[in-house]
């Protein structure tokens, strides 16, 4: 079997190295990214005086010709073929004779497959951050949708204040808004080409990495050659930017869950978004929001595997980094499976807004209210959460009556503290800016619409330069 480093060796690999060794059942899918790698180094090499117009054409237009057939499916691989940049150059080499054996004159796989991982990453973040940025246009319109709807607001998933529904909706969009944030900004640190640095050193020969950098679209050049084909820092930050994504959707995926239950009963799911036993006749299960929530273990686990990979490895380049693909691609792919499943669930959920309002209406909710009555009297908030706590604690176990009785009958409490009892009251008196009333909401509405505009209008600028390089 000839490879790329035949000439040093007497014989053949051994099937079980190669079997190993070899990456093409994954990294095939960078097939378009080492064409266009290959056609601007192609380029620098004519700059360069090492290809003369004619040889320019040949391997150009190989590579062209490979790139329909790897589009068309009419590509065939040979046994030969150990990663996608071998099936590459052997493919060109064939079409393009003695000029396409110049191809990897001044390059090493080692910049290459950086250079065109860097390329697939900066691309996937922004696929990524525009299906966070669907589900995101998904929470912004349910949350316009639901009006002035309330439900308890949760701290140790007991019920703690009142709160719009739209405001916990918006929650989970602003989060998820940090997580369009971070996976541009790993985007923008793969924004740097290693293609000629070489297998670790550079190169003799006349080469302009600057040039070629430009000419592939990426706005920056590496400046250590040692450094460029080693590093996957932005590899652990799309990891780890793809990782707490999927905390954050797995968070929205155990409330939906809970909220599906009886229990709860906040939430009915549309048929079409939801899944039935095989045993259980009853049974309507939210298997979406399951998996959502179970994905981010494997999200996890991917950041951890690429990190304990990374941390032993000294300069440069070392055949562990083959490591560095299946994760990333792995971990793209789940976000983009979960990412427009949980917009689809959402966009056709209906909330029981009715049983909402019961379980937020209890008197006990209106304890922090209760005590802020006595705080604009002049009491200390200390001494007023006493008051208030005592009164509690004898409406729960000494039977003493209604919580709103037990105030009206106290001397701490002016005649209009049973205002605070009124169904709705407590979320209609959060008013302060990032609140869950309905003047801070709508004005958070409107905050987070003006984001999320500007948020696509980002993404479709990256989406236009990427395209353009």
């Amino acid at each position: 079997m000839s490879t790329l480093w035949h000439g040093r060796f007497d014989d053949g690999p051994a099937p079980e190295l190669m079997a190993m060794s070899v990456s093409l059942p994954f990294d095939r899918r960078l097939a378009t990214d080492d064409v266009a790698g290959s056609k601007a180094h192609v380029r620098g090499l004519a700059r360069a005086g090492l290809l003369d117009a004619d040889e320019t054409d040949a391997v150009v237009a190989a590579l062209d010709q490979v790139a329909e057939e790897l589009a068309s499916g009419a590509f065939v691989f040979e046994p030969s073929d150990e990663d996608i940049h071998t099936a590459v150059e052997r493919r060109v080499t064939e079409l393009a004779g003695p000029a396409g054996a110049k191809l990897h004159t001044g390059r090493s796989r080692n910049d290459q497959v950086a250079t065109d991982l860097r390329r697939w990453t900066r691309r996937a973040m922004v696929e990524v951050g525009s299906a966070v940025a669907d589900l995101q246009t998904v929470l912004a319109a349910r949350a316009r949708d639901v009006g002035d709807a309330y439900l308890p607001g949760y701290t140790h998933l007991q019920r703690a204040q009142p709160v719009l529904l739209a405001h916990h909706l918006l929650a989970h969009a602003w989060a998820l808004g940090r997580d369009v944030e971070r996976l541009l900004a790993a985007g923008e640190r793969a924004d740097v080409c290693p293609l000629g640095a070489g297998a670790l050193a550079g190169s003799s020969l006349p080469l302009d990495p600057v040039a070629t950098a430009a000419d592939l679209g990426f706005s920056a050049v590496f400046d250590n050659s040692l450094d460029a084909v080693s590093d996957r820092d932005f590899v652990a930050e799309a990891l780890f930017a793809l990782s707490l994504l999927g905390v954050h959707l797995s968070r929205l995926g155990e409330e939906l869950v809970l909220f599906c239950s009886e229990e709860f009963g906040f939430v009915r799911l549309h048929d079409s978004w939801a899944t039935g036993s095989s045993m259980l006749p009853q049974k309507k299960n939210p298997d979406v929001a399951e998996l959502a929530r179970g994905k981010a273990g494997r999200l996890i686990g991917n950041l951890t595997g690429l990190l304990v990979t990374l941390k032993g490895l000294p300069l440069a380049y070392n055949r562990d980094l083959q490591e560095d693909k299946e994760p990333l691609f792995d971990s793209v792919d789940q976000v983009l499976a979960v990412l427009p499943a949980l917009s689809g669930l959402l966009a056709t959920a209906t909330f029981d807004t009715d049983r909402m309002a019961d379980a937020a209406s209890g008197e006990t909710t209106a304890a922090t209210d209760l005590a802020e009555h006595l705080v604009e009297r002049g009491v200390p908030f200390r001494d007023a959460h006493a008051v208030v706590g005592a009164l509690v604690r004898r409406s729960l176990e000494e039977g003493d009556g209604s919580l709103a009785d037990l105030v009206a009958d106290s001397e701490h409490f002016a005649a209009d503290a049973g205002d605070l009892f009124v169904r709705g009251a407590a979320v209609e008196r959060r008013r302060t800016h990032g609140g869950a009333g309905p003047v801070a909401v709508a004005e958070q509405l409107q905050r987070f619409e003006a984001h999320l505009d500007a948020e696509r209008a980002r993404l479709e600028a990256m989406v236009a330069t990427l395209s353009e390089g």
